[in-house]
């Protein structure tokens, strides 16, 4: 299998010394199944003081990033036959987990990071996608690019010791996942469900898919297609005995998928 690649166009390359204290992700370096190359943007700075900013033109506050050092950064960069570059911006598509599957095919993701009040328009020739993390403003594109790394690594074939623990995770379906508890039994008044030590696999099996809607239903029912949204409304309440929400929710997960 050939190594990912991950080139980092960043102002900021300490940042990224955390990805060497992240358990999975360091673990996949160790194994060559991933390369993190940082590309330090100051160094393709221009003049003595490697200048790689400049103010707004018709005004404004703080400084803007300048096109000619990205460029260059970019253009030193050996692009892979399977590549995708992706700019973090706030103005970006919200990142979703079925984003990190699709990037997953992929042998290189090369990411701009945006630092200061913003970056010259131009620089978006170079992206194929706008990338955000969230509704919020940042004071650069490196938190979220060490997200993208951390995630998708975490998709790549021998990354995981069990393959079989990203299957229930939430986000992978369009259900969050399910309660999960261990030992002990009952901590401070707090009992683990009893079907979750009758060792009747199938009835854990249908209890772990009814919470996984409910849970969903409760906190992320945008997550929901608005056909089953709808008919959970008319139900009034989950069928706990018959799970009927819940089958029309799982029947046919991948036509219902929703836009993440």
């Amino acid at each position: 299998m050939s190594r990912f690649n991950f080139d980092v166009i960043t102002l900021l390359p300490k940042a990224f010394e955390l990805i060497n204290n992240l358990g999975v992700i360091t673990r996949a370096l160790d194994k060559n199944l991933i390369d993190v190359n940082l590309h330090d943007l100051r160094e393709y700075g221009e003049g003595s003081y490697r200048q790689v900013d400049d103010k707004p033109y018709g005004g404004g506050a703080g400084m803007v990033l300048k096109p000619e050092p990205i460029f260059r950064a970019y253009e030193s960069i050996r692009k892979s036959p399977k590549s995708r570059t992706l700019l973090m911006t706030p103005q970006g598509k919200v990142l979703k987990q079925n984003d990190l599957a699709r990037w997953s095919t992929l042998n290189q993701i090369i990411i701009i990071c945006g630092q200061y009040e913003g970056f010259d328009e131009r620089i978006r020739y170079l992206a194929d996608e706008e990338i955000s993390i969230g509704d919020y403003v940042l004071s650069g594109g490196e938190i979220p690019a060490i997200s993208i790394i951390n995630g998708l690594t975490r998709l790549l074939p021998g990354t995981l010791g069990d393959p079989e623990s990203l299957i229930d995770e939430s986000h992978n379906s369009c259900l969050l996942e399910y309660p999960q508890y261990t030992r002990p039994l009952t901590f401070k008044d707090m009992k683990v469900p009893n079907i979750l030590v009758s060792g009747n696999h199938e009835e854990i099996k249908l209890w772990r898919k009814q919470k996984s809607f409910e849970r969903t239903l409760a906190r992320r029912d945008d997550l929901i297609s608005e056909k089953n949204k709808d008919k959970s409304v008319k139900n009034k309440r989950i069928n706990k005995d018959s799970n009927h929400l819940l089958k029309i929710s799982i029947k046919n997960e991948y036509d219902t998928y929703p836009d993440w």
